[in-house]
């Protein structure tokens, strides 16, 4: 096979990119016709690189890691999921005459906050609190949450828990969504929406069969789009899509994704939403519809390099092909959300493949290597050019948390502002981890906060030049949410968390949705063990 002509200043392609309900995937494109999608990937070893020196930043105090006690709410089993291939090399790779950065890539990350739309804090007074089984606004326990709260430390505004029973891999919870005065959260086949005063249930959506891909996203006035699957075994195809309106709690249209190829498989199927625009991804092929009205925009074209998936967000679009070659080669290409037409192109080396999507504005595109092992996070600008690598020291996640959410944008640890990406590092147990600040101009780190002896910290949201990041609680200690100056310098706690009977619930939350709005913090589980008992699925704290 001969290798495709190297355009200039062109990356490399991430691979390794999806757990499916099945096969595993190989990353952005998929493979297409004549390549085998259910072919394992190897595992790669970890190597270890050198531990740079965090700048002098006052340390948290340490609080080394308990197991919850007896009783405490713990992590539902993890269902047997096929390999992934991530990058764990950290240096610099020089390919085609272009240098890529090569970041590390450990493990999983032990939770997934959801970064949303930037907002000023602005704490309401606490209600009292729900812990979601008949006291107060919607439970009956008399635990205090907020008993013996230290001076300092803000409040539990509510708990809610579920009981319900369902098959033994469980029942999954990924949707969280915060819409004006109302949280909604998804169990299984439903929608509930909860007040955020006080947790009281305002409406419910039931769905024929279980959600089964979904999008963080809402356009302006709260709509979003969700699919399902098309009859209730386990073997039904997810290709049904449905818009919500999440603040009235009201359905719209609903209609069945078509098939766009013989080769077009609803395999893992996600959603990317921008404007009036939601993107259907799968295998091999994506369908664009008006999330007004359910009009189909736009397909994936039968011939030539053929999207996959698209990102979306802030009015733009890219999608992510597969070229008919023979190599696979893989092309980014910008697209009109409404038309789906291309203005440019962008051809990775052979071998490499889109593993995420980070951002749009600028575009921040990880990318990856199953043959090398290797990882390397490229800079596009405007015109489809590359504008620069990054290169820095450390272990960074190519997969970003362990709750599996392996669509296009799924990192929801890796936060992106107009100049600069913001990346947690990954650290063994009881160790410390720390967030770099990439410089998107110059591809170099700008600067690293730790978050503190034994802690984790995770970059939420970039808002007003600066960082706003979850100090993830432990069993005997709160969580917090800090906001750090856009030049590194001491952060600013926005929320302490109380550490009495709330922080081992906090702590011991399922791979969990996390999101910091209007001065509340939301955490929510993504899977419920569904064995009839009570379990904790949503909680909110607030001054």
């Amino acid at each position: 096979m001969t290798e495709p002509p190297q355009p200039p200043n062109q990356p490399p392609t991430p691979s390794g990119y999806g757990h499916l309900p099945g096969p595993p995937q190989q990353g952005y494109g998929y493979p297409q016709q004549g390549e085998n999608p259910y072919a394992q990937q190897p595992a790669h070893p970890q190597q270890p690189g050198p531990v740079p020196q965090p700048p002098t930043v006052p340390a948290y105090p340490a609080h080394g890691l308990q197991p919850p006690p007896p009783g405490a709410p713990g992590m539902p089993p993890k269902k047997k999921l096929p390999l992934i291939v991530a990058a764990s090399v950290a240096g610099v790779l020089v390919l085609g005459g272009v240098g890529y950065a090569v970041l590390g890539s450990g493990g999983k990350d032990p939770g997934q906050p959801v970064a949303q739309e930037p907002g000023d804090a602005k704490p309401a007074a606490s209600p009292s609190v729900d812990v979601g089984d008949g006291s107060g606004p919607g439970g009956n326990q008399q635990t205090d949450l907020n008993a013996g709260r230290k001076q300092g430390e803000d409040k539990v505004l509510w708990l809610k828990t579920t009981k319900i029973d369902g098959p033994g891999a469980g029942v999954a919870t990924h949707g969280q969504w915060v819409v004006g005065d109302t949280v909604a959260k998804t169990v299984g086949k439903t929608i509930k929406g909860y007040a955020i005063a006080d947790g009281k249930e305002k409406w419910t959506i039931t769905f024929p069969a279980d959600i089964c891909g979904m999008t963080k996203r809402t356009t302006d006035d709260g709509k979003t789009v969700v699919m399902y699957g098309d009859g209730p075994s386990a073997t039904a195809n997810c290709n049904q899509i449905r818009m919500v309106d999440l603040k009235a709690g009201k359905e719209g249209w609903s209609k069945e994704v078509a098939k766009e190829s013989a080769f077009d498989m609803f395999l893992d199927p996600s959603l990317a939403m921008t404007g009036d625009t939601v993107t259907v991804n799968r295998l091999t092929r994506a369908t664009a519809f008006r999330i007004s009205t359910g009009e189909k925009l736009f397909g994936s074209p039968a011939e030539g390099c053929v999207p996959g998936a698209y990102a979306a967000g802030n009015g733009k679009m890219i999608g992510v092909a597969t070229c008919n070659d023979a190599d696979m080669t893989v092309e980014i290409q910008d697209a009109d959300p409404v038309t789906g037409k291309k203005t440019w192109t962008y051809r990775l080396p052979k071998g490499w493949k889109v593993s995420r999507v980070y951002g749009l504005d600028p575009i921040v595109l990880h990318l990856t290597n199953a043959a090398t092992k290797e990882s390397s996070i490229v800079v596009l600008g405007p015109d489809g050019k590359q504008r620069t690598t990054l290169s820095g020291e450390g272990k960074f996640s190519t997969e970003c948390s362990v709750s599996h959410d392996d669509s296009l944008q799924g990192c929801a640890t890796a936060v992106v502002d107009a100049g600069t990406l913001y990346l947690p590092t990954k650290a063994g147990i009881g160790k410390a981890n720390e967030v770099v600040a990439f410089d998107l101009n110059t591809g170099k780190a700008k600067w690293r906060v730790p978050a503190g002896e034994g802690r984790t910290l995770e970059p939420l949201k970039a808002a007003n030049g600066q960082l706003i990041a979850y100090r993830k609680a432990e069993s005997r200690q709160g969580g917090e949410v800090v906001s750090i100056p856009a030049d590194g310098s001491t952060p600013t706690a926005l929320l302490r968390h109380p550490s009495g009977p709330s922080a081992p619930i906090e702590s011991s939350f399922y791979s969990p949705d996390v999101d910091y709005a209007d001065g509340r913090f939301f955490i929510s589980t993504t899977r419920l063990l569904a064995q009839d008992k009570d379990e904790k699925l949503l909680m909110v704290f607030g001054k």
